[in-house]
């Protein structure tokens, strides 16, 4: 009798066990069911990548935002299509902050020597390079009254020293 008590007693523990089991598991399966997606990270059109002294930086590799600070309409637009016809990377088009004023073209960047800079520029005949820090992402290039249209640059340019460039995300 006390055998067939002690058996009633281990198949009611192991029942109880498993039934625990059964319920976490369960409790677990319907949070993971009703949790949501994890959604995208938006990166922006570019982060910073750094680049070596003596490496080679593509225009593939640099993300261009072009804004037009001249009366003339499309212009960032017909600047921006000939940059990425160059194989820049497109950023934004728009016009240029309130009150911007010059004649021919500026590359704005935060670093004056980043390779990136001197790669846009080369694209752009007599552009002056502005180092200025600003919110906009990318190398931004200004286009002025008199802009004269983007011609043949250099294909790559050699980064001089260590530097940071604003090159569009990996997905």
């Amino acid at each position: 009798m006390l055998d067939s008590a002690l058996t009633g007693l281990r198949t009611f523990i192991i029942l109880a066990v498993l039934a625990v089991a059964v319920a976490l598991a369960g409790a677990w399966g319907w949070k993971s069911m009703t949790a949501p997606f994890p959604q995208k990270v938006d990166v922006g059109p570019c982060v910073d990548a750094p680049v070596k002294k003596g490496s080679e930086v593509y225009p593939s590799q640099v993300v261009v935002t072009v804004l037009n600070a001249s009366t003339r309409a499309g212009l960032a637009t017909r600047a921006m299509t000939d940059l990425v016809d160059a194989g820049f990377v497109k950023g934004n088009t728009g016009n240029a902050p309130r009150g911007t004023k010059l004649k021919t073209v500026e590359v704005w960047t935060p670093d004056k020597d980043a390779p990136s800079a001197a790669l846009v520029a080369s694209w752009l005949g007599d552009a002056k390079i502005v180092e200025t820090k600003s919110d906009i992402p990318g190398i931004v290039v200004i286009t002025g009254e008199k802009f004269p249209d983007v011609t043949g640059g250099v294909k790559t340019v050699t980064a001089k020293a260590d530097a940071t460039i604003c090159s569009p995300p990996v997905e």
